[in-house]
């Protein structure tokens, strides 16, 4: 089961490393890693997916919370959560397909960001189907390049507050 993990660290150099190297040497999967500063910038979020059962969530969580950066960890997975991934992919286009692909990029909401003589730039955000039925419908178009950010998720109606660790309502 993939779990989605929300966790708030202090926004100081090297973090993402050792985040990353726990993982490593632990032989623990990250399926996608999003990291960007909050509101506070001081305070950094990483949203990172891991495939696994509740022993390697455990042992994941058990592990991030020894580094002195983590300031709060939660599996927002069971939680009602907005998720959203973005994709960029430069398809082959020759004048005539031009517009079969713009009609796709219309379906998907998706917006054409560069043109090319022979190839278009299309990025497009939504969740992980949407995305991957975006990448499949281009692909007959021949997909040159493809290169897609991690999942960022949200809970919906509460959001996360460093003071006393607790969730707060909106």
């Amino acid at each position: 089961m993939k779990h989605i993990l929300a966790v708030l660290v202090e926004n100081n150099p090297g973090v993402l490393a050792r985040v990353a190297g726990l993982f490593s040497r632990r032989g623990f999967n990250i399926d996608s890693l999003a990291v960007g500063r909050t509101d506070d910038p001081e305070i950094s979020r990483m949203t990172i997916v891991v495939e696994g059962d509740a022993r390697v969530l455990e042992q994941v969580t058990k592990q991030l919370h020894k580094l002195v950066d983590v300031i709060k960890i939660s599996d927002i997975t069971a939680d009602q959560f907005v998720d959203r991934e973005l994709v960029m992919i430069k398809v082959a286009a020759e004048p005539a397909q031009r517009g079969e692909i713009m009609q796709i990029a219309d379906v998907f909401r998706a917006r054409i960001v560069d043109l090319g003589l022979k190839t278009m730039i299309l990025e497009c955000t939504g969740n992980e189907e949407k995305i991957n039925a975006f990448e499949e419908s281009l692909r007959p178009y021949g997909i040159k390049e493809l290169v897609r950010t991690g999942k960022v998720a949200m809970l919906r109606g509460q959001k996360f507050t460093t003071i006393n660790n607790q969730r707060e309502e909106d």
